[in-house]
């Protein structure tokens, strides 16, 4: 399918490596390859090759993987392996309203928006202004941000719409065993929780807050994930692997 003005694509050279543009059928101004003769891409079809300045590209639309990895980071984001995880734990399809709790640089944000669009809502709650405008700078650039909307204050005892009433609750938040009273009341009975924890103790103080709530299905988990090099003549596992990022804990909510 040929590519429309104003979509974000990007160009990926023979080592993998990506150059990011916004496409135009006038003249496009793209960071280190210069100026780019955008008629060009009335032409072109997803995977097409594109000669810029006697070097080749292939064209492509990014998927949420690839919109993760280039988001322009601050905080650090939930890695798509386990936004992946948390996306099928959480069951997060189109129309589901989420609500959010954590920013970040918009990571898991970006993942959320694109499962839930075009009919659902993600509501961020974000204690820190900063990391919500960068989110906001990310979603934005890929058109997502009409899915979006946030909030500033403290997860743990701000007030939040109370129309609100969410299929899914995601806390990245050191303590979210604290937030658990204030928010439980905006997710439906049957909703989703995850939360997304780095340590052990933080881990076994919100499970432990989980079954005393009387959530359902409450489990843990964290993903391992590595890749193998694969060459001509043989095939191992690499020596290099993406380890611990996080402990994942998932519930659902009763009715009591």
């Amino acid at each position: 399918m040929a590519f429309d003005e104003n979509e974000l694509v990007y160009l990926e050279d023979a080592n993998g490596k990506r150059s990011w543009i916004r496409v135009s059928y006038g003249m496009i101004k793209a960071q280190s390859l210069g100026a780019i003769d955008g008629s060009r891409f009335k032409d072109l079809n997803e995977g097409d090759k594109v000669t810029i300045v006697g070097r080749d590209y292939r064209v492509f639309r990014p998927g949420v993987l690839e919109l993760m990895e280039s988001l322009d980071r601050g905080a650090q984001i939930i890695s798509p392996k386990d936004a992946a995880t948390i996306l099928m734990h959480c069951d997060i399809k189109a129309g589901d309203r989420v609500i959010e709790v954590g920013a970040g640089s918009g990571g898991l944000t970006t993942a959320l928006l694109h499962a839930v669009a075009p009919t659902g809502k993600v509501l961020t709650l974000e204690y820190k202004e900063e990391n919500a405008l960068r989110a906001k700078k990310n979603v934005s650039r890929v058109g997502l941000d009409r899915y979006w909307e946030y909030q500033i204050g403290d997860a743990r005892d701000m007030d939040v719409d109370a129309d609100w009433q969410a299929d899914a609750l995601t806390m990245d938040m050191p303590d979210p065993w604290l937030a658990l009273s204030n928010l439980e009341k905006h997710l439906r009975s049957g909703g989703r929780l995850c939360a997304y924890v780095p340590n052990m103790n933080q881990a076994e103080s919100i499970v432990n807050a989980l079954r005393e709530h009387q959530y359902s299905n409450v489990y843990a988990l964290e993903n391992m994930q590595r890749g193998l090099e694969v060459h001509p003549g043989g095939v191992r596992p690499s020596f290099e692997m993406l380890g611990h990022t996080g402990y994942l804990i998932f519930a659902r909510k009763t009715s009591n």
